[in-house]
């Protein structure tokens, strides 16, 4: 990577409540928004996690954000806990955000998704009395420009609730201009899915992790360990924007979901994942789902390997780690490994 450059400083975007005791106690007091939408890639302003940004340096920036009490899609099983995903799902819009406001990458570029990885500390994820607030720090690790424009750039992102650390994460993005990706694409992508077995999936929701069918990705096949991708193309939350190919979050959902069926009949709460991504996940071709257990375990912490292939590409990887709970267990802790 070569060195870090950055182009003229932009006014930040102040953090709600930061400004409050720099101005006139006679003016009204700043009221809270999210950031713009289409900054973070959603089309939907309810999925849209961050509320402002301050840029202390070239590679450090302080953002505020804010989880909602309750989530149609990112949720615990019991409804009692923020959802580990929906760490990765604001880490990735940190990613986003930073490239269109203070990277100066314009809006209409298109990401690639390398990696991302996440840590939650489980016992600081309880659903409070009130939407969760959060602080998140975000600092550049790496960048690499492309003659003035940002080509890649790595973050390494720490996401405080309540003054507690409840997840740390990153991930390296590749930003792209619309030429660019047209030309990457080609004559791949579209809007068509595979037809080897339409939705809606076979398969017990309970068994995946979620509680209703329409939030599950899989489709299970005559092998215990695989499935088929097979998420519902009218899911608001998964498909919250049109595209040419899988959104990762659906990728990493199918990874979260794998694992727990490996693991039944305990349920799964994943603690950490580290995704990589290989190559674009097609609509028009069979998605396979495979999961198995590294050799070596570390005890109540059952670590599940996941990767998705189309024909014999390997689509993505992920690693992840969690607790389990028995059925009938009270609590979220640890009850040994399968």
């Amino acid at each position: 990577m070569t060195a870090l450059t950055f182009q003229k400083e932009k006014p930040p975007i102040s953090i709600p409540g930061r400004e409050a005791a720099r101005v006139d106690t006679d003016l009204p007091p700043k009221l809270t928004t999210t950031v713009p939408r289409e900054y973070v890639h959603r089309s939907s302003h309810a999925e849209v996690f961050l509320t402002g940004c301050e840029k202390h340096s070239d590679t450090h920036y302080t953002l505020a954000g804010q989880w909602p009490r309750a989530h149609t899609f990112f949720t615990s099983p019991d409804g009692l806990s923020h959802d580990p995903m929906q760490a990765a799902e604001t880490i990735r819009q940190v990613g986003l955000f930073l490239a269109h406001a203070e990277f100066d990458v314009p809006l209409g570029h298109q990401f690639l998704l390398w990696d991302i990885h996440t840590t939650t500390h489980q016992e600081h994820m309880d659903i409070g009395a009130g939407p969760s607030d959060l602080t998140l720090t975000a600092n550049v690790t790496e960048m690499r420009r492309r003659g003035a424009r940002v080509a890649e750039f790595t973050l390494d992102i720490g996401i405080v609730r309540a003054g507690q650390l409840c997840a740390v994460g990153g991930g390296r993005f590749t930003c792209l201009s619309p030429a660019t990706y047209r030309r990457l694409r080609g004559s791949a992508g579209g809007d068509k899915w595979h037809n080897r077995k339409p939705w809606p999936s076979e398969v017990r929701p309970h068994t995946l992790g979620k509680l209703v069918p329409f939030d599950v990705v899989l489709s299970p096949t005559e092998q215990g360990r695989r499935w088929l991708l097979n998420p519902d193309p009218r899911h608001p939350i998964l498909f919250d924007h049109s595209g040419d190919h899988f959104p990762g979050m659906v990728l990493l959902e199918a990874a979260r979901q794998a694992a727990s069926a490996l693991l039944q009949p305990s349920t799964l709460t994943v603690s950490s994942a580290h995704t990589e991504f290989h190559r674009y996940a097609e609509f028009d071709r069979p998605c396979w789902i495979e999961a198995s257990l590294p050799p070596t375990q570390a005890a109540g912490s059952p670590t599940v390997l996941v990767t998705g292939r189309q024909g014999e590409d390997v689509v993505f990887t992920s690693l992840l780690t969690g607790t389990l709970r028995l059925p009938g267990a009270g609590g979220t802790g640890a009850h040994g490994t399968p």
